[in-house]
């Protein structure tokens, strides 16, 4: 069988593919969860690699838990309520707190249906492209569960508490354009040129300082939870690493030779 995870690095940027599309990229077992946080962990250390995508095999993003093993009480949803738990803790909830660590820009190409995990994987990324078959829905309600892997602490935070506790409360199924309204997806292109799409926006980040860049998207992730006083202060202490860096002054170079920076990370 080939892997759950696949890993494509071409220049500065990784493509991670969750590949089960004949299970419409439901993640589910271990092994899988394993292998998608290896590979992730792989990908935020390889300092090459400066934006990573991430997408889904055939016609689907992702689909949420399989339904089938929560009817039989098997795999991760077997054994009593502290084994359910801990089945959460160490699969879904480990992936989703290393989707969310991964140092570099993240861009999910949302290639269809994001249902239920595969919805939270999605705002887990730093920006979403969505193609035009794209499909939002967290339905958890539906199947009598609540979001298990963090998705009410996500949610609100990309579209705002009361459009969050509307998808939620009702398990609609959003498609791409109101996605789009609603601050789910930055923008819907044509489904044959999603993937061109989402790599010309990482090749556009990737011109940028890879060192500074990282921690760019650090201040936005501590921004999550910081008080403004502590964002400042945290930017001030990485505002002045970044003015002693080669690539600062490889900037400011470019400034004012009206050129293209060079940048190497250091």
């Amino acid at each position: 069988m080939a892997d759950a995870v696949l890993v494509e690095i071409a220049g500065p940027v990784a493509l991670v593919t969750m590949n089960r599309p004949e299970a419409r990229n439901a993640l589910g077992e271990l092994a899988d969860i394993d292998l998608f946080v290896e590979r992730l962990t792989q990908v935020s250390l390889n300092r090459d690699v400066r934006v990573m995508i991430l997408t889904g095999a055939g016609k689907a993003f992702a689909a949420g838990g399989n339904v089938k093993d929560m009817r039989d009480k098997v795999g991760m949803f077997g054994g009593g309520v502290g084994q359910i738990r801990e089945n959460y803790k160490r699969t879904v909830q480990r992936l989703a707190r290393t989707l969310y660590d991964v140092t570099v820009p993240t861009i999910a190409a949302v290639n269809g249906p994001a249902v239920g995990q595969g919805c939270d994987l999605a705002c887990l990324c730093d920006i979403r492209i969505a193609g035009e078959s794209a499909k939002f829905s967290v339905p958890f309600l539906k199947l009598g569960l609540v979001p298990g892997d963090g998705g009410s602490w996500l949610l609100p935070r990309v579209v705002g508490r009361s459009r969050a506790a509307e998808l939620f409360f009702t398990g609609d199924m959003l498609d791409a354009k109101t996605a789009v309204e609603w601050g789910l997806a930055s923008r819907v292109v044509a489904d044959d040129q999603l993937m061109a799409e989402a790599r010309k926006l990482a090749e556009k980040i990737a011109t940028m300082p890879p060192d500074v860049l990282r921690m760019t998207k650090r201040l936005l992730r501590q921004a999550d939870e910081a008080t403004f006083d502590q964002v400042q202060d945290a930017s001030a202490a990485m505002q002045a690493i970044a003015h002693t860096t080669e690539d600062h002054r490889e900037a400011i170079d470019a400034f004012f030779e009206k050129r293209d920076g060079r940048y190497v990370g250091r």
